[in-house]
This record gives C-alpha cells, sequence and structure tokens, in this order.
C-alpha cells in the first residue's frame, strides 16, 4: 500500500529525524571521546599517571571541603576547591604533577631517588595559568633526604614560589636574596616542625620557565641544608590554595635526571676530590678574591660549579674567568669556555671583586660538583 501524503511526509520526516540523532549521536561520542581524555580526581589523596612518566595527585589533607581536579595529557585544572583555611597556617592541599616517588608512590621510571653527587644535570620546565579570586602559591617542590627513602616525609623541602596570591609567606623568615638560575630571588629559611624548608620567593609573577633543578640542590648544599652524599627523591609542581583556587592549573611539566658513570653508585667518580685555595686582598669597604681550585681525585672533572656562601655584609661586583650566580650571600661560580675540563692533580682559577662592611671574613666552605673540598 502506498502511504498517504500525509503519511509520505511522516516518513520523510521520520528518516529526517533518524538522521539528524545519527549525527547528534556521532557528535556526543565525538564529545564524550574529547572529554574522557580528561580524567576527574575528587578523591583527596587520588592520583594517576599522565605521558607513562610521571604522576598527578589531588593530595587535599588540610581541609574536609571538597577539591577536584581535571587531569589532561600535559598536567591538570583544579575543578572544584571548596571552603577555605586561615592564611596564618598551613594550605589546604597541594594538587601538583610529580617525577620521582611520594609517599611509596613513584612515578613510571623514575630514576628518583638519586644520590645528589651523581647527578650532572636535571633539566625540567613548568607552565602554569593563575587566577586572581584565590588565595594561593604555585610552588615548585625539590625534595631531599640522607636516604633513597620513597615513603615519607624528606629531611629538606626547597620551595620556588612563581607566584603568590594574598597575604601568605614562606616557612620560617627572609635571610636575603640570591641570583639563581638567572632570575633574582627572596629567600626564606625556616622549619614546619617536620622539615627544613628554603624558599626561593618570584619577585613577580612567572608563567613558564624552563631551569636545572641542581641550581637549587645546590643552594641547599651550601647552606648547610643537605650535603652532596644526599638523595634527590622528587620534583613536584603545583598549587597550595588557602582560599578557592578552581582554574588555577599546570599546563606543562616535563623533568628529566642525568647521572653520570660511577664505578662504585655510592661514591661516584671514584676519588673524586678538591681543595680549594681563597687568597683575598682586603680594604676598607672592599676586597679582591683569587681562588684556585685544585682536582684532587683520579678523575677528570669536566664542567664544574663551585658553590660557597659569602659572609654576611660582602657583595661581588665583578669576577672574572667563571660566570657567577648570586652576588651576595650563596653562590654559585662555573666554568667559562677555556678553564671548564679540570685534569686529575689540575687546576682551575678565577677572582672577583667585591665590596665589604664590618670586619671581612671568607667564606667557610666550598663544593665542587655538590662535593665538599677542603681548604688551604
Amino acid at each position: 500500500m502506498r502511504p498517504s501524503p500525509h503519511h509520505a511526509h511522516s516518513a520523510r520526516g521520520l528518516l529526517g529525524a533518524l538522521l539528524t540523532s545519527l549525527v547528534s549521536l556521532a557528535a556526543l561520542l565525538t564529545t564524550a571521546s574529547v572529554a574522557q581524555a580528561d580524567t576527574t580526581i575528587c578523591q583527596p589523596f587520588g592520583s594517576t599517571t599522565v605521558q607513562g612518566r610521571y604522576v598527578v595527585q589531588n593530595n587535599r589533607w588540610g581541609t574536609d571541603a571538597t577539591q577536584c581536579i581535571a587531569v589532561t595529557d600535559a598536567g591538570f585544572r583544579i575543578t572544584q576547591a571548596d571552603g577555605s583555611v586561615p592564611t596564618n597556617g598551613a594550605p589546604k592541599s597541594y594538587p601538583s604533577v610529580y617525577d620521582g616517588c611520594h609517599y611509596t608512590n613513584c612515578s613510571p621510571g623514575t630514576k628518583l631517588p638519586a644520590r645528589l653527587s651523581t647527578i650532572s644535570n636535571a633539566p625540567t620546565s613548568i607552565s602554569y595559568s593563575y587566577v586572581s579570586d584565590a588565595v594561593y602559591d604555585a610552588a615548585y617542590d625539590i625534595w631531599l633526604d640522607p636516604t633513597p627513602r620513597t615513603d615519607g616525609v624528606n629531611r629538606t623541602e626547597i620551595m620556588i614560589w612563581f607566584n603568590k596570591v594574598g597575604s601568605i609567606q614562606p616557612i620560617g623568615s627572609p635571610v636575603g636574596t640570591a641570583t639563581v638560575g638567572g632570575r633574582e630571588w627572596q629567600v626564606w629559611s625556616g622549619n614546619n616542625g617536620s622539615n627544613d624548608v628554603l624558599s626561593f620567593v618570584a619577585p613577580s609573577a612567572i608563567t613558564n620557565w624552563a631551569f636545572d633543578v641542581m641550581d637549587f640542590t645546590r643552594q641547599a648544599v651550601s647552606r648547610g641544608l643537605a650535603q652532596n652524599n644526599w638523595y634527590l627523591t622528587s620534583v613536584q609542581a603545583g598549587f597550595e590554595p588557602w582560599q578557592n583556587g578552581a582554574g588555577l592549573a599546570v599546563t606543562s611539566f616535563s623533568s628529566t635526571v642525568n647521572t653520570g658513570s660511577s664505578d662504585d653508585p655510592g661514591n661516584p667518580g671514584g676519588s673524586t676530590a678538591c681543595k680549594v685555595a681563597y687568597a683575598t686582598n682586603v680594604w676598607q669597604g672592599g676586597f679582591t678574591a683569587d681562588v684556585t681550585i685544585t682536582n684532587t681525585g683520579s678523575s677528570p672533572v669536566s664542567g664544574w660549579k663551585l658553590a660557597f656562601t659569602l659572609p654576611s655584609g660582602q657583595r661581588i661586583t665583578n669576577a672574572w674567568n667563571a660566570n657567577l650566580s648570586g652576588s651576595s650571600g650563596a653562590v654559585t661560580a662555573s666554568n667559562v669556555a677555556h678553564n671548564g675540563e679540570v685534569a686529575a692533580g689540575g687546576q682551575a682559577t678565577f677572582g672577583f671583586q667585591g665590596t665589604s662592611g664590618g670586619t671581612f671574613a671568607k667564606p667557610s666552605g666550598f663544593s665542587l660538583n655538590g662535593t665538599a673540598c677542603t681548604g688551604v
């Protein structure tokens, strides 16, 4: 039976509706596949793996209020951040992405924990997206411990504050400024009751940066908060919110730990050792220093960084035969093109001029590539 005109119209309508439904279903499936690329975590200590090598964690521990993060292949975004805590106390949480081990949860294929003196460099990069209607810091954490532990709290925490919004401040008190990685930082030092904390606070917000983690670990060593035979256990990047925080995001993260070869993993370089001669010429208000590094080990040194802390009141104004990171307090001198290779028994020299106030004193110690040197 042929359909009546009315029925024919209905049939075409049904076919059109079916086609429309199929298109809508395809769009829905496409949307679902995109949405499924993001994993939402609301469990306080829930975590997942991204890029097959990093762990993203919700890490809500300072409040019972709900916090949720949407995890992407590149990082994460805080989608819900209820409640607030007093700004003169601890934050609500530390949602973060990390390389290494955190309370026995280790990222896939990580080289961490690794002894500091075995690490030649640890290049990393981070990109943040900020909001203004919250109280928080954007912090990159570096954890150090005398043992290669993968659980619990480590002995020393280095915090790099890329940004802070609101009336919050790091643990402890300010101890000066330092130039690290080519940037100027306000430095804070203290203890939170569980571990030492060394914080580097940017004077203005940094949205993205690539740097070497070892530049900051050497600062901890030079300030007596770590030793070259300690371990780097993890590096983490995220946010510490006190109030709100929805919309904050880590949009990219990378971490690589490069270790050198060694006959004995516990004693890299075999007989690596050094001594430093620090000859000065001092006058009222100023001084010069000629520094000689002697490689007293049996293996050559290829590329060097000498870390030391200038006594209070001293500031470097210019230098020769070395690149300097920092002009007061903790200073790191690194080789230039012509003096980076130091043979066993060989020497490298550099010098600098500075200003001085009060009674003049020499640095109390030196470390070469993370190894403490003897003085002469």
